[in-house]
């Protein structure tokens, strides 16, 4: 048996896989946030004990005779949060969330560091560890003093499991300190922010072993001494690890709360000024691209509370067959965005409305510009060198068919819809306790899920929604300086 633990924002989920890798048995525990102030993000990291304890507990409960069988245990985490410990391993103070946007102005000033973007290859945005640290050492100069780690959320877990320092690539990626196409810590980018290599965790690839399980938590579980916990994943990277996105050339759009376009590389492609995400993969001699929209399914959820509608009554609304964009169109940027345009300050907004302009227009424009957004990814990653190929659709906007078919003429490529079954972060951390407990082949265990249906891009419309994505694209820039 393998175990994967996924640390989200808003829980904790263990899921059991046996050596087949079917899924046996999965149980969560729930996380809630901290937002003392207008843009703050905070976790107590005493809370993500606490509800792994609650979802292995669960666990226990109803499948202890696994559970005694795991080999392998695989991490999974949000990522960019900046867990601060001292020489004691004492947490300091609550957790800076991925989410967390305090540090924008230090995050402006590292990146205007030219060595950031260089070494990194990435922009450095306000929600990454270092402009977090740069933000303690300028406000909370004696917890900076004290500072002797710093961990990402997922790497604290493995502190309570293993009593090791550890982390890995793909996570360590979003920190704005790791030398991207090395894998390895950049002094340089340290030292901009007064901290050294000794202040860093140790480095492993994901699908090696990142230490063992303590033995007071083995016995409490009842599980095996000196079990081995991976290296593990960054939670987009453990979902590609899930999906089977990892050779290159793969890719997955995930169409939830945010969005994220994907593609697996097998090589350093960077291209930071057009706000691509470019991180190393899970696996190593690996790397991945990711456009990252901030509003996907929040956009037709926003939508739902001002029109009193569920987001399924209101795709429904629209019928199965595409139709032509009209004159509405929708710019998705409730809470800013990030590919293509790093703009924190920019907001959504509706063009083109009349008065023959009801609900259905609106929901309409509402799923064309989050698939124009899609596209936005899509045009960045080709810059930087990526052409997409498979696409696979996951996230609770792939439940409508309406909306796949908008993305998938958007993009002018087909996407195909997984089978049933549980493919996500958990499911991908636990392949990488497989991997290291096994020291089995990556490939071979990271495979892709059947495909259960393919969604064609709709070639009769091509012309016309490359006439509305022209609309949508000019909106950005006329709107920009009215925020």
């Amino acid at each position: 048996m393998y175990l994967g633990l996924d640390l989200g924002t808003s829980g904790v989920k263990a899921l059991l896989i046996d050596a087949d890798q079917k899924t046996i048995a999965s149980a969560n525990g729930a996380l809630e946030v901290s937002r003392p102030h207008p843009g703050w993000s905070e976790q107590a990291p005493a809370s993500w004990i606490r509800a792994t304890e609650e979802a292995i507990g669960k666990l226990k409960s109803s499948h202890g005779t696994e559970l005694s069988a795991v080999k392998g245990i695989g991490l999974s985490g949000q990522m960019h949060g900046a867990t601060l410990i001292d020489s004691q391993n004492t947490v300091l103070r609550p957790c800076i969330l991925w989410n967390d946007t305090r540090s924008h102005a230090e995050a402006a000033a590292l990146d205007g560091d030219p060595r950031f973007r260089e070494l990194t290859g990435n922009i450095v945005f306000p929600g990454f560890t270092a402009p977090k640290l740069a933000w303690v050492r300028k406000n909370e100069p004696q917890v900076f003093k004290q500072v002797a780690k710093v961990l990402l959320p997922k790497d604290y877990l493995r502190l309570w499991l293993t009593g090791e320092h550890i982390s890995e690539m793909s996570d360590s990626a979003g920190t704005s300190w790791l030398d991207v196409a090395h894998r390895v810590w950049s002094a340089e980018l340290l030292a901009a922010t007064d901290l050294e290599e000794r202040h860093m965790p140790r480095l492993v690839e994901g699908t090696e072993p990142g230490g063992r399980l303590r033995d007071e938590l083995a016995a409490a579980w009842g599980m095996s001494k000196g079990g081995v916990v991976a290296g593990g994943a960054g939670d987009n990277a453990a979902s590609a690890c899930g999906m089977g996105t990892v050779r290159p050339g793969a890719a997955f759009a995930s169409i939830g709360t945010s969005g994220v376009l994907f593609a697996a590389n097998g090589a350093y492609l960077p291209n930071p000024k057009s706000a691509v995400h470019t991180f190393c993969h899970a696996l190593p001699n690996a790397w991945h691209q990711m456009g990252v929209i901030l509003s996907a399914t929040d956009s037709l959820n926003w939508l739902s509370q001002i029109t009193g509608k569920s987001a399924g009554d209101l795709t429904r609304e629209l019928g199965e067959e595409l139709k032509a964009p009209g004159s509405v169109t929708f710019l998705p940027y409730l809470s800013g965005e990030r590919t293509p345009y790093n703009d924190a300050a920019i907001r959504g907004s509706f063009t083109g409305l009349g008065h023959e302009s009801g609900r259905a227009q609106l929901t309409q424009a509402v799923l064309e510009g989050v698939a124009f957004a899609f596209r936005d990814s899509q045009e960045a990653l080709r810059a930087a060198g990526t052409e997409l190929g498979k696409v696979t659709a996951i996230g609770g906007g792939s439940r409508s068919r309406y909306w796949l078919k908008s993305i998938a003429t958007a993009l002018g490529i087909p996407l195909h819809i997984p089978a049933e079954g549980d493919f996500g972060a958990a499911f991908g951390a636990a392949r990488l306790g497989l991997i290291a407990a096994e020291n089995a082949d990556p490939l071979t265990i990271c495979t892709e899920p059947a495909t259960a249906e393919t969604i064609e891009p709709d070639r009769g419309l091509a012309d016309a929604y490359a006439e509305a994505y022209g609309r949508y694209r000019a909106l950005y820039p006329a709107i920009r300086g009215t925020m």
